[in-house]
């Protein structure tokens, strides 16, 4: 007959042999990417580039064997474009889902209620498109939102600059969507003129649901604004030029990046070509190798993708491929899927040749944003594709 003790330590054998046994399949366990961002709606197709951009990148890491002996897996979910949806989705992803990074916040707002989840957790944040700056200058400390995308204080300045070069822009009339994100261009754009010199004609607020600005654009004429510089998204932004066509106001725009979201040129109309707007990336010119390669990837892996013409917006696709590929580094550099160790593990980065530009130390203690002022590109609506301006095909 058995003693008790003979029997515990078959049964702690038992464990432990289960146990071993068990440590290789954990150690495969996939590093699950979580991602939240506008699925369906006006915005889809920004979404569905960020979806592709991600999924070429983690093809990749995981095609040369992931990172820590472990492939890389994209949780995605629909935010709808709507915060509160974002903040239930978030949760899901890292509550739930438990991933290690998560990506995410098509809009400001919507970024701007994730974040303090993401700091609270301690689970690092990555935008891949959403500029609001505060999204990345939160005040947190520890602070674990990363961004590699436009940032509304620069693109402001930009903004500006390139009205002042291309159009003369003396008194700019300022039509902004009335949410947070419009909030940080107007501080933004404030700024950039102060330091100009330049004083505005006004400035108007635009809603998400309006289906006409004549008024707002009105007092703006009547101000004498000899440019506008517009930020929404695409159904707003398709509002100010059918309102602008109702009108007969032809007047230069210089946009933020909002109409690149969806489907602008169907809701604008004709004109939408008039607009001029930020990007951070074109798949059209002289490609670097890198651009080559993820051209090559991409219509490899998705059918209805021939050429530059069918990669829009390409924005999406440059930040979320650049953005994941900086991740894996962070991750490399940890040792790690702990969420303050990968945060750390940003701040080690040392080069990398990306897709947008070649990075260099991208981030730091201070610096949360690896673009910068001098990694934008200018672009309008050419036959319905995102061109770099002058570049008529």
């Amino acid at each position: 007959m058995q003693s008790a003790w003979t029997r515990r330590s078959i049964l702690a054998a038992a464990a432990a042999a289960t146990l071993c046994t068990a440590l290789p399949a954990l150690a495969a366990e996939p590093i699950k990417i979580g991602l939240v961002t506008a699925l369906s709606g006006q915005s889809a197709r920004a979404g569905e580039a960020i979806t592709r951009g991600l999924t070429i990148a983690i093809d990749e890491l995981n095609a040369s064997g992931g990172v820590l002996g472990r492939k890389f897996e994209l949780v995605r979910r629909d935010d709808e474009a709507t915060p509160a949806k974002g903040v239930i989705a978030a949760r899901e992803l890292v509550f739930k889902e438990k991933v290690a990074v998560l990506f995410g916040g098509l809009d400001t707002p919507v970024s701007l209620a994730i974040v303090p989840i993401m700091n609270q957790a301690k689970v690092p944040f990555i935008g891949p498109w959403a500029a609001g700056t505060p999204i990345t200058k939160n005040g947190a400390n520890p602070n674990f939102v990363f961004r590699v995308s436009a940032v509304d204080e620069i693109v402001d300045k930009a903004m500006l600059q390139y009205a002042q070069k291309n159009f003369g822009t003396k008194k700019p009339g300022l039509i902004l969507i009335n949410n947070p994100w419009g909030a940080s261009n107007e501080k933004g754009l404030r700024a950039a003129m102060k330091a100009k010199g330049v004083t505005p004609a006004g400035i108007e607020k635009m809603e998400n649901n309006d289906v006409d600005v004549v008024p707002q654009l009105t007092r703006l004429k009547q101000a004498g604004a000899d440019t506008l510089f517009m930020v929404g998204n695409v159904g707003p932004s398709a509002q100010v030029v059918k309102s602008l066509d109702r009108m007969g106001w032809d007047v230069p725009v210089v946009s933020h990046w909002g109409p690149a979201g969806g489907r602008f040129t169907e809701l604008a109309g004709p004109n939408a070509k008039k607009v001029h707007f930020v990007q951070t990336y074109s798949f059209y010119g002289n490609q670097r190798p890198v651009g080559q390669k993820v051209m090559k990837m991409l219509m490899a892996k998705y059918p209805d993708i021939k050429g530059p013409d069918d990669v829009t917006p390409a924005v999406g696709v440059a930040n979320a491929y650049d953005a994941m590929h900086l991740v894996a580094l962070a991750i490399k550099n940890a040792g790690s899927t702990d969420g303050p160790k990968i945060r750390e593990g940003f701040f080690k980065i040392g080069t990398y040749d990306g897709l947008i530009k070649a990075y260099d130390k991208p981030f730091s203690p201070e610096v949360h944003d690896a673009i910068t002022e001098n990694d934008y590109v200018w672009t309008q609506f050419i036959d319905n594709k995102i061109v770099p301006v002058g570049m008529v095909k």
